[in-house]
């Protein structure tokens, strides 16, 4: 019988991938990330002479957005992200949000998240002791989220 893993939240990856370009948009490393959430709005129905019930149907999904925090990364490439989508405001990414156990190798589950685009990109308080560059909030809006558990 296998242990059962915790599932734990400190431990994650973020990539973004443009898909014009082989390698991942993002190299940044984050110490938070929010926003990975799915509401359905539901529609309510009274059927005549059924005082004592509701119908309830689906109605449409909406989606939350990701707000990463804290981030470091060697390079500016977040900021041209932004730059190019204010200049092509078609342009999307693809990005996937990938929580591990406590080993840091083994893959829990992981957040699928579609047709993305940069919303807010906040640089901090510059400061000359640090080495790197570093990223404050990083909020993206996406469309789609689709959810990947109970990985082998």
């Amino acid at each position: 019988m296998s242990a059962v893993q915790p599932f734990t939240a400190f431990n994650f990856a973020v990539e973004i991938n443009r898909g014009d370009e082989a390698r991942p948009l993002v190299g940044a490393a984050f110490s938070e990330c929010d926003g990975l959430e799915m509401t359905m709005e539901i529609k309510t129905l009274r059927e005549g002479g059924a005082n004592d019930r509701q119908i309830r149907l689906n109605g449409p999904a909406s989606f939350g957005q990701l707000t990463l925090k804290r981030g470091m990364t060697p390079n500016f490439d977040l900021w041209h992200w932004f730059q190019d989508s204010v200049s092509n405001p078609r342009l999307r990414a693809e990005a996937e949000v990938v929580l591990y156990a406590a080993d840091g190798q083994t893959v829990c589950a992981s957040f699928q998240l579609s047709r993305c685009v940069p919303i807010k990109l906040k640089a901090p308080a510059l400061n000359a002791r640090d080495g790197q560059i570093a990223v404050e909030e990083l909020q993206v809006a996406y469309e789609t989220l689709r959810f990947n558990g109970e990985h082998p």
